[in-house]
């Protein structure tokens, strides 16, 4: 029966846990369940491969590569998610020790003189009119509130569920950044690739205009014709002052992005470049895997059993808690009594405090957890439907935006052979050479519709990543 006691005395000092046991998030979408494909894959040319988690390096251009690199290494926004990291690991294992006994050591030494009469103490020898009182102790305190009701381990439960919450809002922030630089990067080469064209056909249009201004002079052609052309070289010339401009903001901006001071990326990317071309196939995998895999996702899932193991924390405190304090020490009236062993002394103080009566309030507080866990709940399911609808809707922008870009491309090669068919109608002598300018403006044109297809096909791309939930690394 002695055996059998020691036996259960550690179930009895470790009790039990209360409150409800997390279940895993509650499923929401036939999306999440494995074998299931986005409805609308099929406007997109797709690869079986797993999506690559550093997309962009598939784009092939170096100067993005390392402007990402920087940023992730070098955003602030990426360095308070890691603040937040190092405080939610901290208080998950000040809640780990919170489960274990407190020992502290100290030592006292008490020296009092007083007048006599002040004490009830007995003297010895001759009467003095003053009393010398001295106590010296040396010893160790302990006292640990034993985990009955598994109040201290739900808490250590959620203090974990909200550090692994810390980790994915760190990859989100990862995600939402590398997506941004290529965004901003995408732009700025169609920024600079605009004021190109836009230059051509400001000179093109000055030639238009000497050419036209000659012919006035001849009687061939009208003031009215002379002062419409001029009219156009302003508005063309006045356009290139806001691409100008632009381009100045989204450089400051990339600036920011990685951490950098304004104007620190002029001096790389401000001779002009192409836009980089995404890959040929696009890796997006199931919708399960990219619920899986989005950072959001995973956040708002932790979220929820961290508000799951509150439930077991307010549940505990409406039970008895149950602490131990000991003392042993060493210690007399002289100071060599704090090191003698004759001298030591213990004390064990066992302790049981029950607030039976408070009028509602712990069942207030389980009442707001269970409230706390069901919006978790709500904000888990609304993240996934989100998700979901990012994703299709991505997979239809980036389709619309392909076919938008063969089309574009279409239309310039019939502008460039018309340009070409009329310059060459110029040298034999068919044409006038106002004619031949004309099919050269209206292939730059053309040539614009492609850069904006172009880019805006890149951009469809960058945010099909994203809400794939790539562009986060493992740490």
């Amino acid at each position: 029966m002695k055996r059998l006691s020691w036996a259960i005395l550690p179930a009895l000092l470790t009790g039990c846990v209360v409150g409800p046991n997390y279940g895993g998030p509650p499923g929401v979408a036939s999306g999440e369940r494995p074998g299931t494909t986005f409805r609308r894959a099929d406007q997109v040319v797709t690869s079986p491969q797993a999506p690559v988690a550093r997309w962009w390096e598939g784009m092939g251009d170096l100067q993005l590569t390392t402007l990402i690199n920087r940023a992730l290494a070098s955003n602030p926004d990426v360095a308070i998610a890691e603040a937040r990291i190092r405080k939610a690991r901290a208080s998950l294992r000040e809640q780990r020790a919170n489960q274990l006994p407190t020992v502290s050591a100290s030592g006292t030494a008490i020296v009092a003189d007083l007048p006599a009469g002040s004490l009830a103490l007995p003297t010895q020898g001759e009467q003095s009119d003053r009393i010398r009182a001295e106590f010296y102790n040396a010893g160790l305190d302990a006292s640990w509130e034993i985990d009955l009701f598994g109040g201290r381990r739900r808490a250590a439960e959620g203090a974990e569920a909200q550090a692994q919450a810390a980790e994915a809002n760190r990859a989100d922030a990862q995600v939402r950044l590398s997506a941004e630089v290529a965004q901003n990067y995408v732009t700025l080469r169609e920024l600079q690739q605009r004021l190109i064209l836009a230059r051509r056909s400001a000179q093109l249009q000055q030639r238009s205009l000497a050419l036209l201004q000659q012919r006035e002079q001849r009687g061939a052609s009208s003031r009215d014709e002379v002062v419409r052309l001029k009219t156009e070289l302003t508005r063309t010339e006045a356009g290139l002052l806001p691409l100008e401009g632009q381009i100045a903001t989204t450089l400051d901006q990339l600036a920011l992005l990685t951490g950098d001071e304004p104007g620190a990326h002029d001096a790389a990317l401000s001779a002009p470049a192409p836009i980089p071309m995404i890959p040929g196939t696009v890796a997006i995998g199931d919708p399960a895997a990219m619920l899986r895999r989005r950072p959001d996702i995973r956040a708002a899932e932790r979220q929820l059993a961290a508000s799951n193991a509150k439930i077991g924390v307010n549940i505990a405190r409406q039970f008895p808690s149950v602490s131990i304090m000991g003392i042993i020490g060493l210690g007399g009236p002289n100071i060599a009594d704090a090191v003698d062993p004759d001298s030591v002394a213990g004390l064990l103080l066992p302790r049981i405090s029950w607030s039976f009566l408070d009028f509602g309030r712990n069942r207030a507080r389980v009442e707001q957890a269970r409230a706390d866990r069901d919006e978790a709940e709500a904000q888990y399911r609304k993240a996934v439907l989100g998700a979901l609808s990012d994703a299709e809707t991505s997979l239809t922008r980036f389709g619309n935006q392909r076919r938008n870009l063969f089309s574009s491309v279409a239309s310039r090669n019939g502008a460039r052979q018309s340009a070409t068919y009329a310059g060459q109608r110029y040298a034999q002598g068919a044409i006038p050479l106002t004619t031949s300018i004309d099919a050269e403006r209206a292939a730059l044109a053309a040539d614009q519709s492609v850069l904006e297809a172009t880019g805006e096909l890149d951009r469809a791309f960058i945010a099909l990543q994203k809400a794939m939930g790539l562009g986060w690394s493992q740490q």
